[in-house]
């Protein structure tokens, strides 16, 4: 284990919110309350990571898959999202954090498009936090859409364009080094795939809205206890390994 003395590496930590809907039907609350909850764990997370060596945040907020929840949801994740891009600008500004998203954004509302663009290029200098929000995302469909793009002649190497197939500026982030998921379940769930080659993964029965900086720092600790053979060159991506 490293020194407490010693520098530590930055961290590219990855979460899949899970459990919103269970914790609110548990209290008798409606699911897109549990989903706003989640979003405050969202603000509490991202507020600890930089004090515990976190330099890029990725949430799970919207899989591709989950257009085909109950419309009323729906609505109402899309309404979350916008509000919390409203909401949050001044806040990430000031505390020196940068925010992306990566996924699909021609399916997504107009005025959700337009507060997104205004709000990346808002935090574009910021520089202490980079918090990328994964919003109808796949990760098979980049990794399908590079394949059709080596296929098409690309030169490109492989692993940039699964990156670059996710709209936004994937392909500037470092891979996962720990993967986190809440709820219980111990499954990727099309998230990162490509990215989580040499992630370590860290599972919880703690619902998202519940978690909070003490389970953030819980996590870091332990993936930073285990012993790791096998992986890249800090900094280096797969697709800038040479052959042997």
């Amino acid at each position: 284990m490293p020194s407490p003395l010693q520098p530590q590496p930055k961290l590219h930590v990855a979460i899949i919110m899970d459990g919103n809907g269970r914790w609110a039907t548990r209290r008798g609350l409606p699911r897109t309350l549990g989903h706003r909850a989640g979003a405050e764990a969202m603000r509490r997370i991202a507020k600890a990571a930089p004090e515990l060596g976190v330099t890029t945040l990725t949430f799970f907020a919207f899989s591709t898959y989950n257009w085909s929840r109950a419309p009323a949801e729906v609505d109402g994740l899309m309404r979350l999202l916008s509000d919390y891009l409203r909401s949050e600008t001044q806040t990430l500004i000031e505390s020196g954090a940068r925010l992306t998203l990566i996924g699909r954004r021609d399916r997504l509302p107009i005025i959700h498009c337009d507060r997104l663009a205004r709000i990346e290029q808002a935090t574009a200098g910021g520089r202490r936090l980079h918090i990328r929000i994964a919003v109808d995302y796949s990760a098979r469909a980049a990794i399908e859409d590079a394949a059709a793009r080596v296929a098409a002649g690309s030169a490109d190497g492989f692993g940039r364009l699964v990156a670059q197939s996710a709209p936004g500026d994937a392909d500037e982030a470092a891979d996962v080094d720990l993967l986190i998921r809440t709820g219980g379940d111990k499954r990727l769930s099309d998230f990162l795939l490509w990215e989580s080659a040499f992630a370590e993964l860290w599972f919880t029965d703690q619902m998202w809205p519940d978690f909070d900086a003490a389970a953030l720092a819980c996590a870091i600790a332990e993936f930073r206890g285990r012993e790791r053979t096998s992986i890249l060159p800090e900094g280096r991506r797969p697709w800038e390994e040479t052959a042997a």
